[in-house]
């Protein structure tokens, strides 16, 4: 059971209330790398990092203390469409998280020096990032897929970037765009919700909607839900930013096949295809899909196929990556430079036969089972569930239930997949790219 609130100023609240100790809380902003071009690439990631350097009212040692000295843990991640500050810790320590949360988001000083150094680590963080292919490879697939649109880009940046990133451009940017009306607070913990309220109300009411210069939201969803008061009790339908996509660029996504030489000791490969996107209903059965192919278990069929069969890999495994106007699914496989041939023939086998034959009432049991099990311990974790809630709620303003969801996966067809796979799993829709 999901509570709702939104204040005046259109900051969203979600509560989650558990009988557990431990409380999980988080700040998700609608701002991530998707919404930077030229000379600003990189630049939500940097202050990702640069929110932990000072306050007007903390230095950089004392946010760190803040949570980490009760025994209790801060962090902070950047997505192409959202960034997060969340942090776990006991319950009766959740005034002090929000208050926080708060301070860094809205009294950040960014102190010179400590921008200088932070440079430097986020450059060593791409560094980094560059010298491990099987991780690098997934960044460039999306660069060629997403070619000419903000997806494209990494979410780091580049160094030339980072270097010239300084504290005045970061006050600039976090004064326009991060803003309550962009921002979900999520919470999982045993806490009532008009507590709650009164507590994101006391620390994040008093800041505007928007920022004085009047910028425009940044839209991060389809068409609108409509929202009933009477069915979202807690939600102040008023406030609700209203959400139209017709502010970003149209994709339109070619297959491609491209081989790089990374000089690496193993071959790394990816093969995709575009997918559903958030708002596409097809999504709940792509996911299904993509699990009987390539998901965590032992028994996924290309584990089976390429790993267990012939032993030509460590790893293999098939993502599905969903954004709020467009959806990529991609294998990966790290391999022997002699398998790789027949590596990618035994990967297109597997989505052929997705493709051309039909899963037997047997398989869709067995299929619709391990997924629903999978999500259910998923969700079992608190900080996996705040992070899904502070998403969903940035995107559709709800949090679908697991019952909603289960519901769903159990309703899926048999012929509903094998149309969805005959469509995606097309030769012609389908990329490949290669380091050797």
């Amino acid at each position: 059971m999901y509570h709702y609130h939104t204040l005046s100023n259109g900051l969203r609240i979600v509560l989650k209330p558990t009988q557990s100790p431990v409380t999980y809380s988080s700040v998700t902003i609608g701002v991530g790398s998707r919404h930077e071009e030229g000379p600003a690439e990189g630049l939500a990631h940097f202050i990702e990092h640069s929110l932990f350097k000072g306050t007007e009212h903390r230095r950089a040692r004392h946010i760190l203390s803040r949570i980490d000295g009760v025994g209790g843990e801060l962090n902070a991640f950047t997505t192409k469409e959202e960034t997060c500050i969340y942090a776990t810790s006991l319950t009766c320590h959740l005034d002090r998280c929000l208050e926080l949360f708060a301070d860094i988001l809205f009294h950040s000083t960014f102190p010179e020096a400590e921008i200088i150094r932070e440079r430097d680590v986020v450059i060593e963080e791409i560094d980094s990032y560059r010298d491990s292919p099987a991780e690098l490879i997934y960044d460039e697939y999306e660069e060629l897929a997403f070619a000419g649109h903000p997806l494209a880009h990494n979410i780091l940046g580049t160094k030339r970037n980072v270097r010239r990133f300084t504290p005045a451009m970061l006050r600039q940017r976090m004064h326009e765009l991060y803003t309550p009306s962009r921002m979900v607070v999520s919470v999982v913990g045993n806490v009532a919700m008009p507590a709650l309220v009164r507590l994101c109300e006391k620390y994040f009411g008093p800041y505007p909607e928007e920022s004085p210069s009047g910028t425009q939201h940044i839209n991060l969803s389809g068409e609108p839900r409509e929202l009933d008061e009477r069915t979202y009790p807690h939600i102040n339908v008023s406030t609700y930013p209203r959400i139209n996509k017709s502010t970003y660029p149209q994709l339109n996504i070619s297959p491609f096949h491209e081989v790089r030489s990374r000089h690496t000791h193993q071959t790394h490969l990816i093969l995709g295809c575009p997918a559903p996107g958030l708002h596409d209903q097809r999504r709940t059965a792509f996911t299904l899909l993509n699990n009987i192919l390539g998901g965590p278990a032992m028994n996924s069929r290309l584990n089976v196929a390429v790993r267990e069969r012939y032993g030509f890999c460590y790893t293999i495994e098939s993502q599905y990556t969903l954004f709020t106007d467009a959806g990529l699914f991609c294998i990966y496989a790290g391999v022997d430079r002699d398998s790789r041939q027949r590596t990618l023939q035994l990967i297109e086998a597997e989505l052929r036969r997705l493709a051309t034959e039909p899963l037997t009432p047997a398989q869709l049991r067995q299929a619709q089972r391990q997924l629903i099990g999978q999500l259910t311990i998923a969700a079992d974790n608190g900080l996996n569930e705040m992070q899904a809630m502070g998403k969903a709620c940035l995107v559709y303003g709800t949090v679908d239930t697991l019952d909603d969801t289960v519901r769903d996966i159990l309703a899926l067809t048999s012929s509903q997949l094998h149309a969805l796979a005959a469509d995606l799993f097309a030769p012609s829709r389908l990329s490949t790219l290669v380091y050797e």
